[in-house]
């Protein structure tokens, strides 16, 4: 299974829904200077989600694993209108799930 295949199956176990890949978008997030995620976000259309009509997907390794990955996927919903948002709403709720504070 390739990867967009898997991000787009991933897309349907969670969303209920089809999907169709549109683009891969590069992104780097940095703060205070330093990256703290480089990676490709892909974009996905979504036929008939009721929220959104995109989703942005990636997926990474869980503790170094090469077997075992975890899929984050942001659904297009305003505030989070771009790939570098998704990214950026991503990492803030990793953190707050953390117990961090913003």
């Amino acid at each position: 299974m390739n990867y967009i295949t898997e991000l787009s199956d991933a897309i349907r176990r969670v969303h209920h829904v089809k999907s169709r890949h549109v683009k891969s978008w590069p992104v780097t997030e940095t703060y205070q200077g330093a990256i703290v995620w480089d990676g490709v976000v892909e974009v996905f259309d979504l036929v008939g989600h009721p929220e959104a009509p995109r989703v942005y997907a990636w997926s990474h390794s869980i503790d170094g694993s090469k077997k075992s990955r975890r899929h984050v996927l942001v659904l297009h919903v305003p505030p989070v209108t771009s790939p570098e948002f998704a990214v950026r709403t991503a990492i803030l709720r990793e953190f707050s799930d953390l117990g961090g504070t913003s």
